[in-house]
């Protein structure tokens, strides 16, 4: 069937009398869509049947791309209606980086609106699912890419990461992610994201092999465990996706040594002082937020009843989520020198070990439900520790009591137990778990070993 005749209402009405059934219809504009973007493939298919040589590794690869990079005649919305109908001038400078090794630009993929969550919702684009159970996110804010790649639809994914933003989604879809160290890939032509903490820009892949593969075009074993973050008890799915990573790499001949870092909370700390320092102002300019604008005397009010009837861990962090003074953003600024100086000072005391790599959890959790990125956030500190620092990137125990780790009670509570606790393993069946692999600054090469 043609769809060059019809538009919405022609197409229902088509439906409505047996013409046509919905699969038609959608595998037809499918259709036409690919016709769409097949110039270039049949540009590489004469270029091949010319030369007999490949333009570069990934020829004739179909490559998607997160919404905040710039592809000329596009738009890169990140949820904003208000930057819609705005379409990019040129590509970003990756993109025209992978146009020139062969590959085929084919799709843009959904974002939380602004990229700072880890599940992908907004008013322009809607809600962005797991694939492997649609009562859960697919993490963020590179989800669209992790959801698309664990469906099939895309080689390799392009995505960017300030906080857990290409790893998160990894762990909830079941693929592989490398978070380079930030600048090692271009950030020319992309949405921009924070300068006090650094956004790095990498692959989603099906394949380590295909992360590798982005890494030699794009770029120029013992490890140390780390089973919990420090600053909420950790579910038993997560702690056994690293404890099984550590078995299978002991059963190979590698070295494996617990590990665990009293940085996290500063990191967390760090991150949230310096991302509110404008109040969000930049990033909200259409949008109102809590936290930043509430009065401080509210603040105050609930950090102290946080702090008196829960746990340290929610004032400290709420208490940042405010505008600062140029002083005080200067001092987070040198804090996050110093957090990453004491964190490399650490490793290097263990570096007696030679160690190549740190495993650790993505998140405390499997995954969230829908919409509980407002309430966990916290849980991304897993994955914050390492932008802060800029590296590359069962049941619970019978003794197990909510806060008997010296932890968050508050977030623990939350977490497991109550009426409706987020974690349900029942619920979460067939959910991927995945751990990350941290490296030393600039050793992002090493990352495939």
């Amino acid at each position: 069937m043609s769809t060059s005749m019809y538009g919405t209402a022609q197409a229902a009405g088509a439906i409505a009398k047996g013409e046509w059934t919905s699969s038609e219809v959608l595998e037809a504009y499918i259709a036409h869509s690919a016709i769409a973007q097949a110039k270039q493939a049949k540009e590489l298919d004469a270029e091949f049947a010319s030369t007999k040589t490949l333009r570069g590794p990934f020829h004739g690869v179909p490559v998607s791309v997160k919404d905040n990079y710039q592809i000329e005649g596009y738009d890169a919305t990140i949820g904003f209606t208000a930057w819609a109908n705005n379409p990019g001038k040129k590509d970003a400078c990756v993109v025209a980086q992978l146009r020139a090794a062969g590959a085929i630009i084919f799709v843009k993929t959904n974002v939380p609106q602004t990229m700072l969550a880890f599940e992908c919702s907004n008013p322009l684009w809607g809600r962005t699912t797991n694939p492997w159970n649609n009562k859960y996110p697919c993490g963020g804010s590179s989800g669209g890419e992790g959801a698309l790649l664990a469906m099939d639809g895309s080689a390799l994914g392009i995505g960017s990461d300030i906080g857990g933003s290409l790893r998160i989604p990894a762990s909830y879809c079941g693929v592989y992610s490398l978070k380079p160290t930030a600048e090692r890939v271009s950030f020319i032509a992309v949405r921009p994201g924070f300068e006090v903490i650094r956004s790095s820009h990498g692959s989603l892949a099906r394949s380590i092999q295909d992360c590798e593969l982005f890494c030699k075009t794009i770029f120029g074993q013992k490890g140390l465990v780390s089973p919990e973050y420090g600053m909420m008890e950790s579910s038993p799915a997560c702690k056994r996706a690293v404890l099984e990573t550590v078995s299978a790499l002991r059963k190979q001949g590698h070295q494996c040594i617990e590990f665990t870092s009293p940085l996290n909370a500063s990191a967390m700390e760090v991150f949230l002082g310096l991302a509110s320092s404008d109040g969000h102002k930049k990033m909200l300019l259409f949008l109102v937020t809590l936290g930043p604008r509430l009065p401080s005397f509210v603040r105050k009010l609930a950090c102290w009843i946080a702090k008196t009837f829960f746990h340290s861990l929610f004032p400290r962090f709420f208490s940042l989520a405010r505008e600062k003074s140029v002083l005080e953003f200067t001092d987070f600024t040198d804090q996050r020198n110093k957090v990453a100086a004491a964190w490399y000072e650490q490793i290097s005391v263990r570096d007696k070990y030679s160690f190549d790599e740190i495993i650790a959890l993505v998140q405390s959790l499997p995954v969230i439900p829908h919409g509980g990125a407002t309430y966990l956030s916290v849980l991304a500190a897993a994955t914050i520790t390492y932008n802060v620092i800029d590296s590359y990137t069962d049941n619970l125990s019978t003794d197990f009591v909510v806060g008997a780790s010296g932890r968050s009670k508050m977030f623990e509570t939350r977490m497991y137990s109550g009426k409706n606790p987020v974690y349900d393993p029942k619920a979460m069946e067939g959910i991927p778990v995945g751990v990350q692999l941290v490296g030393k600054k600039w050793e992002d090469e090493n990352s495939s070993r």
